[in-house]
């Protein structure tokens, strides 16, 4: 186990230094600038903002969600925050870029509704196979009782 945490921290440090390499010889210094206030704001963004959310939505769910449910609930939420995340930029710059870039030509609302139903969806059935294999299972103590 020792070796593969070595040999994936070398190849990681190995990677990290490429990328910085080909970063400052093959990118243009103000590119570097607005690169560096983007880095600068996603930290503040994700530190004093995301972060608490995070921690207060998990604290709520803690208190109000039982145990058996809780672990579906925040896989469900961890990735609709995600999927959203990755889709509010597209569908802030949709229709801005010319057809060549046929990306942003598409109805990012439509698809991240869609994609967010599937994610409840999926969770929700989920949760109902949990709900019915500890009911098949004679001898289990009711969820509320169960430690997981």
């Amino acid at each position: 186990m020792k070796i593969w945490r070595i040999l994936l921290a070398v190849v990681g440090i190995g990677i990290g230094t490429y990328g910085i390499s080909q970063l400052l010889t093959q990118v243009p210094r103000q590119t570097l600038v607005l690169v560096a206030l983007w880095l600068i704001g996603a930290l503040i963004i994700h530190d004093g903002l995301l972060s608490p959310a995070v921690v207060g939505v998990g604290a709520a769910l803690r208190r109000y969600v039982p145990d058996r449910g809780r672990r579906y609930l925040q896989f469900g939420l961890i990735m609709a925050a995600m999927v959203t995340v990755i889709a509010v930029p597209m569908i802030y710059r949709a229709r801005t870029q010319p057809p060549a870039k046929a990306l942003l030509l598409q109805d990012f609302g439509i698809n991240l509704t869609v994609l967010l139903a599937a994610i409840g969806g999926g969770t929700l059935i989920a949760y109902a196979i949990r709900v019915a294999r500890d009911r098949s299972v004679p001898g289990r103590p009711p969820p509320n009782q169960a430690h997981e």
